[in-house]
């Protein structure tokens, strides 16, 4: 319980039998000094002085009365003024407290009208948000509603307008080019040029986006083209992260020349023609089971991330110059036409068993850093390791040379491993320093490590 200042105190009117005693005490003092002056001014004073005793004693009485009387009077005055002071303190403390519960009231009222405020704000923000999203959900229905109909200009309206959507929409952007990418991934109709002209619109319109040089760019988007029929794909000097191209069907040229590589890139589908030149990232590169009918290019490209080409069916290549800083495999791959991987650097190994290569192999200048495994490889005509740099392990155990081999000029810090490989009698070779070279029969040569 909380104490109670004196201010806070009842004040108590003073009865007026008080005063009337105080009066009267007064009275009876002096008329007691009065009576014991007059009794002593008898007893000692002669006759012809107690006249003159008595009025001084009656005078002193009097005196004393007054005193007294004034005494109570000064007493009242004096309470007077505790009272007087007091009710001012009173008077001060009730106009503080007055003041301080208008201060409380008005910083309520200006919380209330504040709280009212943010709730306005808040529901005009929420009516303004939802009539964006319904204006949003409206334009993009009615752009994929375009997508859907029946003639082509229609459809070409329908892109653009998903375009526009997407250009002033960043959080719509993934959902449209998914939109998009599911479009390229309908089969489309045989032989109709208007619906093959929508298609490579399509095909503009997200690769436009995909170019770090303007506002147009949309960064962070993933493509799955899986299973598309594309045409003339160009995505030069694009930012890919996490394409997938399994099953698709590219015809023409499908050009990445300098594109940035993130994620994963998986190219395991069909090309015409795949150019891959000065392409840069680390992105996870796999080209397992793909095929290329022409020629795939990666003239003075960087791989950051692995490379596989299991099982791939390719055309000519060609890796000139070449970076691969993870490990390389083209296991059980066929090479068509010509292999060219001169001054390529192989900084995490490569790996090509039970590969068939179909025509001319150069490795000329070549850097393999690490591991080099050719087993079980078939080299149908010329192969050439002139000038190539082996500071790792190479293993051709099993391989079959069917054309000339040369390792002049090569460096290799390990003599490589042969392992019963053979190359035929009917071409000039150049091995390595130390190779043991048995003629097998007429037409083979058999090579065996010491």
């Amino acid at each position: 319980m909380r104490g109670t200042s004196p201010s806070d105190e009842r004040l108590r009117v003073m009865p007026w039998w008080l005063i009337l005693i105080g009066l009267l005490v007064a009275a009876l003092l002096g008329w007691w000094v009065l009576d014991w002056l007059l009794g002593e001014a008898d007893r000692a004073a002669a006759p012809d002085t107690r006249a003159g005793l008595r009025i001084d004693a009656i005078r002193t009485g009097l005196t004393v009365v007054a005193g007294t009387g004034g005494g109570l009077a000064l007493l009242l005055a004096a309470r007077r003024q505790w009272i007087s002071e007091r009710a001012q303190r009173h008077q001060e403390t009730v106009a503080a407290r007055d003041q301080e519960h208008r201060d409380r009231v008005q910083a309520h009222v200006e919380a209330v009208a504040e709280a009212g405020q943010r709730h306005q704000e808040s529901q005009a923000e929420a009516a303004a948000y939802d009539a964006a999203e319904r204006r949003l959900t409206e334009l993009y229905t009615r752009a994929v509603e375009l997508l859907g109909n029946d003639n082509a200009a229609v459809r070409l309206g329908g892109l653009h307008a998903l375009e526009r959507l997407g250009q002033d929409n960043p959080a719509q952007r993934p959902t449209i080019v998914a939109v998009l990418c599911a479009y390229l991934r309908m089969p489309p109709p045989d032989d109709d040029a208007r619906e093959s002209e929508v298609r490579r619109t399509a095909q503009r319109v997200v690769t436009a986006h995909l170019r770090a040089d303007g506002d147009a760019f949309w960064p962070g988007m993933r493509l799955d083209l899986t299973g598309a029929r594309l045409h003339d794909l160009d995505a030069s000097g694009c930012t890919l992260d996490d394409a997938d191209l399994t099953g698709a069907t590219c015809t023409g040229v499908t050009r990445l020349r300098g594109a940035r590589l993130g994620g994963r890139l998986v190219l395991a589908a069909t090309f015409d023609e795949l150019v891959l030149d000065a392409v840069t990232g680390d992105a996870e590169i796999v080209l397992d089971d793909a095929r290329v009918t022409g020629g795939l290019y990666a003239d003075g490209a960087e791989f950051g991330g692995r490379v596989t080409a299991r099982h791939a069916t390719l055309g000519e290549t060609s890796w000139r110059g070449a970076t691969f800083r993870r490990s390389v495999t083209f296991d059980h791959t066929t090479f068509g036409g010509s292999a060219f991987f001169p001054q390529a650097s192989f900084l995490g190994g490569l790996s090509m068993e039970h590969t068939a290569f179909g025509s001319h192999v150069d490795f000329r200048s070549t850097h393999f850093a690490d591991l080099a495994l050719f087993r079980w490889t078939e080299f149908a005509a010329d192969l050439w390791f002139t000038g190539a740099h082996f500071p790792g392990t190479a293993s051709f155990g099993r391989a079959r040379f069917h054309g000339p081999v040369s390792f002049e000029s090569a460096t290799l810090a390990h003599r490589p491993r042969v392992d019963r490989a053979r190359a035929t009698t009917s071409a000039t070779h150049v091995w390595p320093d130390g190779t043991t070279i048995t003629p097998l029969d007429d037409d083979w040569l058999l090579l065996t490590d010491p």
